[in-house]
């Protein structure tokens, strides 16, 4: 009985794990982890409920214009002031009445709030999509950070197998007598160096594995696997640069933030300014009372009814400088808005421009490395050949093996920063990251 109950609340516990476990893709390509982080990133999240707020804040601006209404009701006990004082009579008495009032004229004050809570709404959604820009840059990087790590593994186990065919061949040798021991020793080290970095490359792999695990915030046990895409071509053709930079102005949430709080800071200031205009309401109230003995309920509702409705004026005199404060406040936040619109812009282009410079230096060092390691190759099969024969020492292959590996980290460098490079510069131009 007791091994049945254990294994029900075994079963429930592993039901529950499953059901809150979320449905991950099997591979993650590019696209996969962009998406999962816009709709699970905490920090945007949390910029969404930031939004929801000023959405809260923008209805309760538009309600402004119309009336509102409040109702009361209280029951006490009637006294009566007599020649010898106040005496309470012990009768229950009752009063039920309403009130209302609306504001007609407060110099545009409440259709300036309504806009004003309408652009931080605007501004809001803004931050949320600058923070899924911001995110998509930083998982674009990491993912091909991955795969820069996957091909670079490959090629150095084909190093390492070359290596190690190298140590069969010179083991037979060395046996024969056709080879010395120290070159021996040195092929032995050879093939423990290849291995190290071999080992460095894998770790380093799941270094990075890790860190895009952390940016898409996935749980530390999850088995991470991503897609590689068919094929990374480094593209040299580019957009303009003054191109580019005119489309990031005119798209950019950053920029449109900027402008938009330009424009909330001039709305601000005229709702400063209605501060120390007059307001004038209209307001009104119904009342009516019963007191216990002085005759039928409803008769003494209607006959003490009351309806009192008229205009109200209020007009600031002094306020101690609070208005005259406000809005000389408000007129400096314009010119902070319009310096921080400035610093948006000029950062952005500086940005843009730096991101085409990076991206012409690396497809000229990609052009560069490519040729470099095609020769380096060549030059190192003809030399492991020459190596097999006899003809050339050790020292000598020794020296092109090491220009064949450095020749390797330059041409994958070059590539995965060039590809990098490439889907910034356009990201900045409007168009969607995109490796295929």
């Amino acid at each position: 009985m007791k091994r049945r109950f254990f294994f029900l609340i075994f079963s429930l516990i592993t039901l529950e794990i499953f059901a809150q476990t979320p449905n991950y893709p099997t591979r993650w390509t590019l696209d996969n982890c962009i998406e999962y982080a816009k709709e699970n990133n905490i920090s945007i999240n949390s910029l969404r409920l930031s939004k929801n707020s000023a959405q809260q804040d923008l209805l309760q601006a538009k309600e402004a214009k119309y009336p509102n209404l409040n109702g009361t009701v209280s029951q006490g006990l009637f006294s009566l002031n007599g020649n010898d004082g106040l005496h309470v009579t012990g009768a229950q008495t009752q009063s039920i009445g309403a009130n209302s009032s609306m504001t007609l004229y407060h110099a545009n004050y409440i259709k300036n709030n309504e806009a004003s809570k309408n652009m931080l709404v605007q501004m809001a959604d803004l931050s949320v999509q600058e923070s899924e820009n911001n995110i998509t840059i930083s998982i674009t990087q990491a993912y091909l950070n991955i795969l820069m790590n996957e091909e670079n593994i490959i090629s150095l186990e084909n190093v390492l197998k070359t290596t190690q065919t190298q140590l069969k061949q010179g083991d037979q040798l060395y046996k024969a007598g056709s080879l010395s021991k120290l070159n021996y020793l040195q092929i032995q080290s050879q093939v423990a160096q290849d291995q190290y970095n071999l080992i460095s490359a894998q770790n380093n792999l799941r270094t990075n594995i890790v860190n895009l695990k952390q940016i898409l915030q996935l749980p530390t046990n999850y088995d991470f696997q991503i897609v590689k895409p068919d094929s990374l071509m480094v593209d040299d053709q580019l957009k303009s640069l003054q191109d580019v930079q005119s489309l990031a102005q005119n798209q950019r949430p950053e920029v449109k933030y900027g402008e938009l709080n330009v424009e909330n800071s001039n709305t601000n200031l005229k709702m400063a300014q209605a501060s120390i205009q007059p307001t004038l309401s209209v307001v009104g109230n119904v009342s009516t009372n019963y007191t216990n003995g002085n005759g039928n309920y409803f008769n003494q509702l209607g006959n003490n009814f009351y309806m009192p409705i008229g205009l109200s004026l209020g007009i600031p005199l002094y306020n101690n400088r609070i208005y005259k404060t406000q809005i000389e406040k408000s007129k400096i936040a314009i010119e902070q808005a319009n310096l921080d619109l400035q610093n948006t812009k000029t950062i952005l282009n500086q940005q843009i421009e730096q991101s085409y410079i990076n991206l012409q230096n690396a497809v000229s060092q990609y052009d560069s490395a490519s040729k470099q390691m095609e020769l380096n190759q060549q030059s190192y099969d003809i030399v492991n050949a020459q190596m097999k024969i006899g003809s050339i020492d050790y020292v000598q292959l020794q020296q092109q093996r090491l220009l064949y590996i450095q020749s390797i980290q330059n041409y994958l460098q070059a590539k995965y920063t060039a590809v990098l490079n490439k889907q910034i510069y356009e990201f900045y131009a409007g168009n969607p990251i995109n490796l295929k």
